[in-house]
């Protein structure tokens, strides 16, 4: 039984530019896992603290 013909590859250009930007550059670097914060503590409370929570944490 013969066997099957290798099926033709056709260009790729996509695959063509990244193969010569690694082989230019290099490898890109892994990707790095960033922490999540929370929403809030990125903008900041939402409300000021009041005069008698500020003065209570001071003692």
């Amino acid at each position: 039984m013969p066997k099957k013909r290798a099926k033709k590859r056709t260009f790729s250009a996509v695959k063509a530019v990244k193969a010569n930007a690694r082989e230019r550059v290099g490898q890109p670097k892994p990707e790095r896992v960033i922490p999540h914060t929370a929403r809030e503590e990125k903008r900041g409370a939402k409300h000021p603290r009041s005069l008698a929570t500020l003065l209570s944490e001071e003692d």
